[in-house]
């Protein structure tokens, strides 16, 4: 098998990044997703696997240690105290400061936790997805661990300017439920109410999206990805949108938990999120 976070495409971009200025920022990554020789996606949380791929990040990155290191996706047949061992071993010899999970469920994140002090747990979380609601945000509050909110805009979708059409062959979205044709003439009455809700703000659709995730915690800290200048700046913004209560109620009341149409994922990848 193959990590395909080893590729390492992506880390050597942010090594050409980081050239002389690794101090400056934090650095964080993820371990975990395997691809078969058929193509297909495991998981592999393995010990000794946990400590080959972060030598190999190291490597690509050009650095000697990590801010914080994810497990991308909890591996159903390792216990996660197995795997957070090894993750601890890695902050012992001082290659990873803090240690973070994905997609994990409450139970999981407390067994974790028992091991060592997780410092983070990035899930998808947006106004079409509040899967982390309830049992584990609750958790991670209890414990002090930061929710990190990844695809926050709905992989683009919630921004008002993105339609299946307008996709490239091979985008991963276009085998996403939710961005089925059906699915998608049905959410995209979500992007309406979200660009209702924006122009009473006098913002954007991304800023609205981006503000509600603000609002909800200091201890919430979404990432949206772009690749154009103009949308990071956009992004920004949204730190100058201030909710009230009137206007988070709003919100909930238009865009309720479960209104999405279709699972965020094909069901192959919806049976490795909240393990």
């Amino acid at each position: 098998t193959a990590d395909i976070y080893q590729d390492g495409e992506n880390e050597r971009f942010v090594a050409s990044a980081l050239a002389g200025r690794r101090d400056e920022v934090f650095l964080a990554t993820k371990f975990g997703f395997v691809r078969n020789a058929g193509g297909t996606l495991d998981v592999n949380g393995r010990p000794d696997h946990v400590a080959k791929a972060c030598d190999a990040s190291l490597k690509r990155l050009g650095t000697d240690r990590l801010d914080l290191y994810y497990l991308h996706r909890v591996d159903p047949d390792t216990p996660i105290e197995e795997t957070v061992g090894a993750m601890k071993r890695l902050v012992e010899a001082g290659k990873v400061r803090h240690l973070g999970l994905s997609e994990a469920k409450a139970d999981t994140v407390r067994r974790a936790h028992r091991v060592h002090p997780i410092a983070a747990l990035q899930s998808e979380y947006s106004l079409w997805t509040r899967d982390p609601e309830g049992a584990v945000l609750d958790t991670c509050r209890e414990l002090g661990i930061a929710l990190v909110p990844y695809s926050p805009l709905g992989r683009g979708f919630l921004t008002g300017r993105l339609k299946r059409q307008d996709l490239p062959q091979g985008d991963n979205r276009l085998v996403q439920p939710r961005f089925s044709e059906e699915n998608e003439t049905r959410n995209l009455e979500i992007v309406r109410r979200i660009e209702a809700l924006a122009a009473d703000k006098r913002c954007t659709p991304a800023q609205l999206a981006l503000a509600w995730l603000l609002a909800r915690g200091d201890d919430i800290i979404p990432i949206p990805g772009t690749k154009k200048r103009r949308y990071l700046d956009e992004n920004i913004g949204a730190l100058d949108v201030v909710l009230d209560r009137e206007d988070l109620a709003r919100i909930d009341a238009d865009l309720p938990p479960g209104i999405a149409a279709g699972d965020r994922y094909p069901p192959a990848m919806m049976a490795k999120v909240n393990n």
